[in-house]
């Protein structure tokens, strides 16, 4: 494990602009992102175009019709997991 943390963006699509306002002050590169929920439909803004990777589930990337970015990653539950557990850190943002 390392010391990097995992930012579980979980907010309705009002609030998710100034949730990544926030996270982007928190935000280091070795950290991870994973939008969840609503935020997802908020996928273009600027802060989330800089990141490396963004993940999405594939559960909540089913709203998104076409709207994808070559930054985002698809992944299932248990690559949820599995992130999960290579974190010491996890910061839920709603």
């Amino acid at each position: 494990m390392s010391n990097k943390s995992l930012y579980l963006v979980q907010s309705t699509f009002s609030a998710t602009p100034s949730v990544l306002a926030k996270l982007e002050q928190l935000h280091s590169p070795e950290d991870t992102v994973i939008l969840m929920g609503e935020s997802v439909l908020q996928l273009q803004q600027p802060f989330l175009q800089k990141l490396n990777c963004i993940y999405v589930l594939e559960t909540d990337a089913e709203i998104l019709a076409v709207q994808k970015t070559e930054n985002m990653q698809i992944i299932s539950y248990k690559e949820f997991a599995d992130i999960c557990l290579n974190h010491t850190r996890c910061i839920r943002l709603n």
